[in-house]
């Protein structure tokens, strides 16, 4: 499955220099992640940051194919018996959109999301932490909307659907709504 992933990257790379309308960006902004599944009605929201590199690659005028990378916090907060927990499941995000412009400036982006874990803790509000056992890919939906300025200056709300478990015990899996901002540099 990496392999069908990094030659699918390495397409989408090849592809955009081809590309004649290509542009490439940066975006930072705020998640509100949640998790679903077994054993999470104690568990809430977790708000935390992401911050990535855009590319968009124009294939016609009301088209276009937006792969990012992206650092995402996510995860969730409990308290239990009065002591505070935060579950911090940080993932380098994958999507790779379709972009369907509806009018100047303003689209729809919907498509497939691979998550790379990298942090798999729980911390508590009396500093200490420990590890947490997460699978090591994710796999999830992403769609939302962006706006474009002509200047480069671009605005985006995106919820990510998590369709595979976070875990190989529980039923789990990601949610997260993002507000980012960013900037096209060409």
């Amino acid at each position: 499955m990496k392999t069908t992933f990094l030659a699918f990257l390495v397409f989408m790379i090849t592809s955009s220099i081809n590309a004649q309308d290509v542009s490439f960006g940066a975006k930072a902004g705020a998640n509100f992640a949640s998790i679903s599944g077994d054993l999470t009605d104690n568990i809430d929201g977790r708000t935390s940051f992401n911050v990535g590199a855009v590319a968009s690659i124009g294939i016609s005028e009301k088209f276009s194919i937006q792969p990012e990378l992206v650092y995402s916090a996510q995860g969730g907060t409990a308290s239990i018996e009065g002591q505070d927990f935060t579950i911090k499941l940080d993932y380098i995000n994958v999507p790779v959109l379709a972009d369907f412009n509806i009018v100047k400036g303003l689209s729809i982006q919907a498509g497939p999301q691979i998550g790379f874990n990298i942090t798999s803790e729980v911390d508590t509000d009396g500093g200490e932490s420990s590890e947490v056992e997460t699978e090591s890919i994710e796999f999830s939906l992403a769609a939302g909307a962006q706006y474009r300025l002509d200047q480069g200056l671009f605005f985006q709300a995106r919820y990510g659907l998590g369709i595979t478990d976070t875990s190989d015990i529980l039923t789990r899996k990601n949610n997260v709504f993002s507000l980012s901002i960013g900037y096209f540099f060409n």
